[in-house]
């Protein structure tokens, strides 16, 4: 059995001894092993952490959805308090400074640290584009085609490149896949590359449906188009269990709710056993 514990999530549960912030982040544990996907963006995730009785100590291993504050830059705080793991998992471009764009002002969401700080940390780290197993049946993925046209990314997302500033096209992004023998489970942290692209290269790579999708989706700001489009191809894919958070939106737990799906919203404290 995998359980699956959301350390930080934008809304809080029954469990009102925890931290609830804008960010997400995931314990993992599966036969012994421990496997921390992002990290929130504060020491708030150790707090949880220690308040639900878990060790963030001595980890497997800790995997960086993206570079967004929100989701990696807990990861300063877990070494600079000898916690972590010597095995960190991220997607090519990670360290790209990252910004949103108002038409007139910057704002930095990068992680806010350098791969320097990690390497002197005496951390290795593991560069995701196609897939990279983890442990056993758990793999990272990245590399994602973008093949869904009604899956656009918001044009205020920018990064720094030597070319100056350009539309951030998320190639950073990775997620997490849970082998299940007849199907895959995901473990997703915004899904900025587009949650159904994300489902079909998961499909193309392991020949299995994708029978679960946790984590954050980033619905939150899609039309009642969009909404449609993406959920009817999720369910058209085989999706048949929805842990949503973060980014997400209520809708999209309301949408599977509706169609007879099981749903849930992953908050502070709340653990899923697969």
């Amino acid at each position: 059995m995998i359980q699956i514990t959301a350390l930080m999530d934008n809304k809080m549960s029954e469990n009102k001894a925890l931290i609830n912030e804008h960010g997400l982040s995931f314990l993992i544990e599966k036969d012994g092993k421990w496997i921390l996907f992002d990290t929130g963006s504060c020491e708030h995730t150790i707090y949880n952490a220690h308040r639900l009785g878990m060790s963030l100590v001595s980890l497997d291993s800790v995997v960086l959805s993206h570079s967004h504050y929100d989701h990696a830059a807990g990861f300063r705080d877990l070494l600079e308090n000898g916690m972590g793991s010597k095995d960190l998992f991220i997607g090519r471009n990670f360290f790209e400074k990252k910004y949103a764009f108002d038409g007139t002002k910057y704002t930095d969401l990068s992680c806010g640290f350098e791969r320097e700080f990690v390497l002197g940390h005496s951390v290795t780290i593991h560069e995701v584009s196609a897939v990279a197993e983890i442990t056993e049946g758990i793999y990272a993925v990245g590399g994602f085609p973008r093949v869904s046209g009604f899956e656009t990314i918001p044009s205020r997302f920018v990064r720094r490149s030597e070319d100056g500033f350009v539309s951030d096209d998320f190639s950073d992004e990775i997620c997490l896949v849970i082998d299940k023998g007849e199907s895959t489970v995901m473990i997703c942290g915004c899904s900025h590359p587009g949650i159904t692209n994300m489902v079909k290269h998961v499909f193309s790579l392991f020949k299995k449906p994708v029978s679960a999708v946790f984590g954050g989706i980033h619905l939150n700001e899609a039309d009642q188009k969009r909404m449609d489009e993406t959920m009817g191809a999720l369910f058209s894919m085989g999706l048949s269990t929805g842990g949503f958070c973060h980014c997400s939106g209520d809708r999209a737990e309301e949408v599977c709710v509706s169609s007879g799906l099981k749903a849930c919203h992953l908050a502070v404290g709340d653990t899923i056993f697969i």
